[in-house]
């Protein structure tokens, strides 16, 4: 290896092993998943799906991609799958292409109170493609599923995105489908950050509700850094798959499939239903702490990996707050809260996610004590 290349990996390995990880879309994978990232399965071009390649000598690759839909399939209880995705916005930009036409009305939750750039934000091609409107949360942070509904049969979307960036709590998949079915559209869900904690039954899958759900494959799930696509109708799998290819992507990449499949393995035995459940608990932990010190989180509390510290009333932006931990080494991420008084580049909160730790092994104990830390760091 280069010597400059593997200084900065020393480093990177260093950092990550002295720092507090609780930046809510990280996590450590397991050394399988790493191993298989830098594996033989890299060197060999992929286009097509198993069975129907565009190249001569993929017959391992075709064993690798289908163990990895069989499982993923297996662990979420659901008929289809893609793994071929290269992120979580791949997967829904192909989804988007799937289901509607340019200029067709895309409904998602606003960037500012908790969304995600790929569900309609104005920068971003979903937001340019199609048009993009928003709802957001309540006083207290939280889904108003009437008003959502309300806004829906006023703009009659094509499809209605459920699912956040920054939402502690549990989201009502059946509400969302009852509020796509009112105006005929298609529901697609993100459980990006949630996907871990749905398949370890610590958080509510949306399966029996969504047309298509779409996630990342590490944060919460812990695998390598890719998207998947899952669905149910049958009728939906040649539209969805010809929208990642050739629609979206060229050759997969055959090193993460594998890696993926490893990390669906992982996530199917009993020890990672353990893991989930610790998570909530973790973060449930954190979020008493805060309350009782004087840092409120928004909506209260959280029934996920997620808490939103609210930093309005705060002497320090979620900009500096981050800041300050980092100097302590402990890593957040500055995150916008809901009617934030201050731009987008300062911010008036902090996300933090306790997956990363969990992994390690921590528990309640140890989260209130990094809790009690962060909380002194920033009074």
């Amino acid at each position: 290896m280069n010597e400059e290349i593997q200084y900065i990996l020393t480093k990177e390995h260093g950092r990550q092993l002295d720092t507090v990880e609780l930046i809510a879309s990280e996590n450590f994978a397991s050394e399988a998943v790493m191993k298989l990232c830098g594996s033989v399965f890299t060197n060999k071009y992929a286009e097509g799906y198993p069975g129907k390649r565009y190249y001569n000598g993929c017959e391992n690759m075709d064993l690798i991609e289908q163990l990895a839909i069989d499982k993923l399939c297996e662990l979420y209880n659901c008929g289809f799958a893609n793994v071929q995705p290269h992120s979580g916005v791949n997967a829904n930009t192909a989804v988007y292409q799937a289901f509607m036409k340019p200029g067709d009305v895309l409904m998602g939750m606003d960037l500012a109170s908790g969304g995600h750039l790929s569900h309609g934000a104005p920068p971003t091609l979903s937001g340019k493609v199609y048009n993009s409107i928003t709802y957001g949360v309540d006083e207290h942070g939280l889904l108003d599923y009437n008003r959502i509904e309300g806004l829906a049969k006023l703009n009659r979307p094509k499809v209605i995105v459920a699912g956040a960036s920054a939402y502690p709590r549990q989201i009502d998949w059946s509400a969302f489908r009852d509020i796509a079915d009112s105006v005929g559209a298609y529901l697609l869900v993100d459980m990006a950050h949630y996907s871990g904690l749905v398949a370890g039954c610590a958080y509510d899958s949306p399966l029996p509700y969504a047309d298509v759900v779409t996630s990342t494959t590490h944060k919460t799930l812990r695998g390598p850094r890719g998207g998947m696509i899952l669905w149910n109708n049958p009728d939906y799998t040649r539209r969805i798959n010809s929208s990642i290819f050739p629609g979206t992507q060229g050759g997969p990449l055959m090193n993460i499939i594998a890696a993926k499949a490893q990390c669906y393995i992982e996530a199917l035995l009993p020890s990672f239903e353990q893991y989930a459940d610790q998570v909530v608990k973790n973060a449930q932990a954190m979020c008493t702490v805060f309350e009782q010190k004087g840092f409120p989180v928004q909506t209260g509390g959280t029934d996920s990996h997620i808490i939103l510290m609210d930093l309005s009333d705060s002497k320090h932006s979620g900009r500096q707050a981050a800041d300050i931990l980092e100097e302590n080494r402990i890593t957040v991420n500055k995150n916008g809260v809901p009617n934030d008084p201050r731009s987008f580049v300062e911010t008036s909160g902090i996300r933090i996610g306790t997956a990363a730790e969990t992994t390690r092994g921590l528990v309640e104990a140890d989260f209130k004590k990094i809790a009690h830390k962060i909380c002194n760091l920033l009074g």
